[in-house]
């Protein structure tokens, strides 16, 4: 099976805690013998797939395949355009000059909807049209009052280690929050936070899929 998860920030993406008192993906009820597929840190947030497929999951990370993973960042500061086009090209991280990408600004600016909204009566939706409605994020983000700020959309073929953050640091703007919204052709639409759902065989085939 394959599964889609929406990882809520603070949620680890792995089983054990590395300490005690962390949230852990034993807190979400899934099935038996189900393991992540890749990562997402502890303060991003979105897409998380998980599967008890062993071949399934070697596809999806083969950096052969480069799925497409896209996702939302708010960043502080607003980029030129130029800005967009170095994060395109590539920015060096450490060693690693990162592989191209593409790069957007996310408009219209998404609609982030208040702590108390019922999922129910207020659905998200983090898909490829707008509206872009998303859910609140806890914690809050911590804004600086006299700091502009903006989304942006990155769609990455590569997933080094916190490297969405490393790049908008890279090129002066740091990441206030962060969502993965897509893996191949698979948005995480209106799934809500914390929740989770096993995919349609057309899903799978979208999570496989490349443009």
């Amino acid at each position: 099976m394959l599964i889609a998860f929406h990882k809520p920030c603070g949620v680890l993406s792995q089983f054990t805690p590395d300490h005690p008192g962390q949230l852990t993906l034993a807190q979400f009820g899934f099935p038996p013998r189900v393991y992540p597929i890749g990562r997402l840190d502890a303060d991003s947030e979105g897409l998380l797939l998980l599967s008890d497929e062993p071949a399934l999951t070697a596809r999806i990370l083969d950096p052969r395949h480069a799925h497409p993973r896209e996702y939302w960042v708010q960043i502080e500061r607003i980029p030129t355009p130029e800005t967009l086009r170095q994060l395109e090209r590539g920015v060096r991280i450490g060693n690693h000059l990162t592989r191209p990408c593409r790069a957007r600004f996310l408009e219209p600016p998404p609609q982030i909807l208040p702590p108390e909204a019922d999922p129910a009566q207020h659905p998200i939706a983090l898909g490829p049209q707008p509206p872009f409605i998303l859910p609140a994020r806890n914690p809050p983000v911590r804004y600086r009052k006299t700091v502009p700020d903006c989304w942006i959309a990155l769609e990455l073929h590569e997933g080094k280690n916190r490297q969405v953050r490393r790049m908008t640091a890279a090129v002066g703007h740091p990441t206030l929050r962060l969502i993965r919204v897509r893996i191949g052709q698979f948005w995480l639409g209106s799934l809500p936070p914390g929740h989770w759902r096993i995919l349609t065989p057309a899903e799978r085939q979208a999570v496989l899929a490349r443009p």
